[in-house]
């Protein structure tokens, strides 16, 4: 590929290298040049643009994106739409992720304008989430590198593949001592039901019984006889040794103990045995939370036929470390290609609007109570957000909560910050920590920017697409980032872990190939009212102001 600056009269036909905007015409990066631009190029005083142009042996990004994603596929994923030199790879059910790592790196290391990035090996994903991307750097690669490319990945037979889950019949066992709370029991079956039916599991029942060997020992045979194909024990104290009660039942119910403990934490206290075939897991106390830990490191696995040794448990230390960790890549599902959704039901988007700031610029006044148009400031904001589909709307209160509550009235969601005066990434946490998990992304709106319509929030949403890697969506004004933004749910962990007062910001700087930009035809997407002179704007473009 030649690549550099040429005049505009010998460009015709090669690929712009810069996005740029000429005489009021945006040109994206990578359009290829016609007759019309030159022109345009040339009234406006271009004389020379840098292009490049492809050579003899060059595959253009995109074709070869879409050849090394084939090449790369194996059981259980699928390749996306390729576009912008990239293709994203999906996971065709609930599974754990399965890398040839070395063979990875090999293509990585054939040039440097071949990538694959993936989750990592084991990586739990639910149907249709993103477990790799495949990446041409530049415009173009050349045939030679990317052959080699596709050689690598298809001798290792399955560079990137999916291990599903397999549906099976779990039996519970918990056992019980003097002043345990009934209460604790039910919740356990509670969350310990939702933890397996997440893999594709079932749990009919939960057996209550005495924490002493023999019982532990009749309730395992009942389990096994009656068909059980995964036996999951919790004991009403821990176990601390192999002599303890429950590895001991499990022996004398001829059971073979595999492993005592392992290096996360929470989750030391496991047992892993087998009663021949039948996995059989006496489970730590944090099992009882619905949070990570060790025991979910070993069900998924198992639940995905993957034998688990006492070896395989002893390399779990490295990244085991669990409980000071705020996230990690546990099911999040992402909208599936717009190509294939023909079928389904459309996107689902809530909309999180921030109304708890202490409105300190405006004076004396309560911003989001003064009347605008006949009705309260923050009342547009829910109006617009409801007319383009946002369901449900979510209004986090902070300052004033009950006057707000009161002027907006009760056709929302309403959820209270009570740190309203730590910043505005407190109100964003509370917002998207309602947002239901049926939804598959937000748009987050501010409550003081009246001037946003139906029109601005219904163009946000349609630019979304995650198999194009659109996640992110911003709405611009003169190349100015502006509000609302929609947010795929991808990033909803990372948003509950913000702090100070500058919402989301940096996460869009830190995924920029990620950020969609909607071009709006109007500034209403910058201009919040935070001020009395912005107060006084809105008078004079028209709008009937009542303070």
């Amino acid at each position: 590929m030649k690549y550099g600056p040429l005049p505009v009269s010998d460009a015709l036909g090669a690929l712009l290298v810069h996005g740029q905007t000429i005489g009021g015409h945006r040109y994206r990066k990578g359009h290829i040049l016609n007759p019309d631009d030159l022109t345009r190029l040339a009234k406006f005083g271009v004389a020379e643009i840098t292009v490049a142009r492809f050579e003899h042996g060059d595959v253009d990004e995109n074709t070869a994106a879409r050849r090394l994603a084939d090449a790369a596929i194996g059981r259980g994923v699928r390749a996306g739409i390729e576009g912008t030199g990239r293709v994203n790879i999906f996971s065709k059910s609930n599974g754990l992720v399965q890398l040839d790592t070395d063979a990875i790196n090999r293509v990585n290391n054939i040039n440097e304008a071949i990538t694959i990035a993936t989750l990592r090996p084991l990586d739990r994903v639910e149907t249709d989430q993103v477990i790799a991307t495949v990446k041409i750097i530049p415009f173009s690669v050349t045939e030679d590198n990317l052959a080699h490319a596709e050689r690598t990945a298809r001798d290792a037979n399955a560079l990137i593949s999916l291990q599903p889950y397999r549906s099976r019949r779990v039996a519970l066992i918990q056992t019980d001592l003097p002043g345990l709370k009934a209460t604790l029991s039910k919740k356990t079956t509670e969350v310990i039901r939702n933890r397996v039916e997440a893999m594709g599991a079932t749990l009919p029942s939960s057996t209550i019984i005495p924490h002493n060997i023999e019982a532990i020992t009749t309730s395992i045979n009942q389990a096994i006889n009656n068909g059980a194909e995964m036996l999951l024990i919790v004991g009403a104290s821990a176990t601390v040794d192999r002599l303890d009660e429950i590895p001991v039942a499990i022996e004398r119910a001829g059971g073979a103990i595999e492993h005592f403990g392992m290096p996360v934490d929470p989750g030391n206290l496991i047992v892993v045995a087998y009663i021949g075939a039948v996995p059989v897991l006496a489970l730590p106390g944090s099992a009882r939370s619905p949070r990570l830990g060790g025991n979910d490191l070993i069900l998924e696995r198992l639940m995905a036929d993957i034998p688990i040794k006492s070896a395989d448990i002893m390399t779990m230390g490295v990244g085991g470390l669990l409980k000071e960790i705020p996230s990690r890549p546990l099911p999040r599902t992402t909208a599936a290609p717009r190509h294939e959704r023909a079928n389904q039901s459309a996107p689902r988007y809530a909309a999180v609007i921030l109304a708890g700031g202490q409105s300190r610029r405006m004076g004396a006044i309560n911003k989001l109570l003064i009347e605008v148009d006949g009705k309260p400031m923050a009342r547009h904001a829910i109006d617009a957000a409801r007319a383009a589909g946002a369901d449900p709307i979510i209004v986090v209160t902070g300052h004033a909560a009950e006057d707000v509550r009161n002027a907006l009235g009760d056709d929302v969601i309403y959820t209270y910050n009570p740190d309203f005066d730590q910043g505005l990434s407190t109100s964003l946490r509370a917002g998207i920590s309602a947002v239901p998990v049926t939804c598959d992304g937000a748009i987050v709106a501010l409550a003081d920017m009246p001037r946003i319509t139906p029109a601005h929030i219904t163009q946000i949403m349609r630019a979304h697409n995650p198999d194009e890697g659109h996640v992110i969506c911003v709405p611009t004004w003169k190349k100015k980032y502006g509000n609302p933004v929609l947010w795929d749910r991808r990033f909803f962990d990372d948003m509950t872990t913000l702090g100070g007062d500058v919402g989301a910001k940096h996460l869009i700087g830190e995924n920029t190939d990620l950020v969609i930009e909607v071009p709006i035809d109007d500034d209403a997407v910058l201009i919040d009212v935070d001020t009395p002179e912005a107060l006084a704007v809105l008078a004079a473009i028209g709008m009937e102001v009542k303070t």
